[in-house]
């Protein structure tokens, strides 16, 4: 008799909970598709349903996640990546040329050479900075891109062209678009993370992981840079174990009931699967949010315990962790105008290349030891470059420069040793084999798998896709064949 009771309360658990899961509500999505065979319905009253389970690409992918570490404010390409001997016959004399300034109250036609000195590196020869070192240290693993072009010479319109294909807010990020198009391989963990700095968010905010008008369950779920990383996970002691399950499977049964009244509502739906989604993140997400089980080499290698690097190199391990763990998108962030170096720049620039060149090399060193580059894509770069004239005479800096700048990519299928493109002999503007900021989503979206002109999403009877109409090509220069 009791097992009789017991088996029938299993059944009932059983049913209840499997009717809250993102499994059924993909089969009743399926069943929905069946009758639609079976006889027409209008498509204005077809339920759409969205989810981040996953997706087949369209075509064989070479990459599966990515890992961005975004330099907000614009590292300097001629002090690092980019180097102009020519320049130094033009030092403190008077630039050859038209410049368009973007703070023309401090400006100057001063030519700066850099201070910094540059030498081939690795067995590919590709000429780095002296500031960095560590990425010097992996060039034979990089593609580096000395032509990247946005052509706005604003912070926030070139983010949002680099971040969302266009210089207008309210579009869709480039991590809520895979997810959108590929969906996630965990369930227990967000297809999107963004890592920000404790400093401040970078300019633009929200935006910057923002899924637009892609329904909301594509949102990038930001990790803070302090313990506790998510606030609110872990419920209180009183409220733990059965009472937690009961309460849960209640407001669920309550959330199911109310959604199937309002199907198109996805802000909706997406809240309730984040409701669920915090629920299995309790078990997993502290586990890859803990660096601590992490080897003493390995956090070594970050730079965990040294000061300078300490903050930035723990992001970037629990990047790799999640990746580990089948997270699709992650972003670490730099803070607020960390690289926009108007003044100061002999001191700034090498300060803010000690808080991320260790990590960021130790971070595509790591992911190659556990074979997971070659699958992962991983991106350095910010959203502009700067001049190759002085501004601020009582306090050297350079202003932005959109026009021209550099940023690299390893991992995913992207060629290894490779420096691509070229600015002009002061690094001002692209001139060969330029790559715009639409190219380079075209080229990204294609080792993901997926053509970037036909992953769409219908907005006011419109498809939208991540090139919106622009000419993006796919930089097969740029691929490691």
């Amino acid at each position: 008799m009791q097992q009789s009771i017991t088996g029938e309360h299993d059944r009932r658990h059983f049913l209840t909970t499997g009717s809250l899961g993102l499994g059924s509500l993909a089969t009743a999505w399926l069943l929905d598709q069946d009758r639609a065979q079976a006889a027409p319905i209008r498509p204005e009253l077809v339920k759409t349903h969205y989810d981040t389970l996953p997706k087949p690409p369209v075509s064989p992918p070479r990459a599966n996640a990515m890992i961005s570490l975004w330099m907000q404010g614009g590292p300097s390409h001629i002090d690092l990546f980019d180097p102009k001997p020519e320049m130094a016959k033009w030092h403190m004399k008077p630039f050859p040329g038209k410049v368009k300034y973007d703070n023309a109250a401090q400006a100057s036609s001063k030519v700066l050479h850099s201070p910094w000195k540059f030498r081939p590196r690795g067995d590919c020869g590709t000429e780095i900075s002296q500031l960095l070192p560590h990425t010097a240290d992996i060039v034979d693993d990089i593609c580096l891109i000395r032509s990247m072009r946005t052509g706005v010479n604003n912070h926030g319109q070139s983010i949002l062209a680099l971040q969302t294909g266009r210089i207008l807010k309210g579009r869709p990020s480039l991590g809520s678009w895979l997810s959108y198009g590929l969906g996630t391989e965990t369930d227990n963990l967000p297809s999107f993370l963004a890592l920000i700095d404790p400093g401040q968010l970078p300019v633009e905010g929200v935006a910057n992981w923002s899924n637009g008008w892609l329904p909301a369950i594509y949102q990038g779920t930001v990790i803070r840079p302090r313990e506790p990383r998510i606030l609110n996970l872990q419920p209180p002691a009183q409220l733990a174990g059965k009472v937690q399950r009961s309460f849960l499977d209640y407001v669920g049964r309550l959330n199911t009931r109310h959604l199937a009244q309002r199907a198109t509502e996805h802000d909706l739906a997406a809240r309730i699967a984040s409701y669920r989604l915090a629920e299995r993140m309790q078990m997993s997400a502290h586990a890859a949010l803990d660096i601590s089980g992490e080897s003493k080499a390995t956090q070594e290698m970050y730079g965990i315990h040294d000061k300078a690097t300490a903050d930035y190199g723990t992001r970037c391990l629990i990047a790799r962790r999640l990746v580990e763990r089948g997270v699709r998108f992650i972003q670490v962030y730099t803070q607020n105008q960390f690289w926009d170096h108007h003044g100061g720049i002999k001191k700034s620039l090498p300060r803010a290349c000690r808080k991320v060149d260790k990590p960021s090399a130790a971070l595509v060193r790591d992911l190659k030891q556990r074979g997971l580059l070659d699958s992962t894509v991983v991106h350095w770069g910010g959203e502009m470059g700067r001049l190759p004239v002085i501004q601020n005479e009582k306090n050297i800096g350079r202003d932005h420069n959109t026009h021209g700048f550099s940023m690299w990519v390893a991992g995913g299928g992207f060629a290894r040793g490779l420096a691509y493109g070229q600015t002009d002999d002061f690094g001002h503007k692209s001139v060969e084999n330029v790559v715009n900021h639409y190219d380079y989503h075209a080229t990204l979206m294609y080792l993901f798998g997926i053509d970037a002109n036909t992953l769409t999403y219908t907005r006011n009877t419109r498809e939208k896709t991540i090139l919106d109409g622009q000419p993006g090509r796919i930089v097969r220069e740029l691929l490691d064949v």
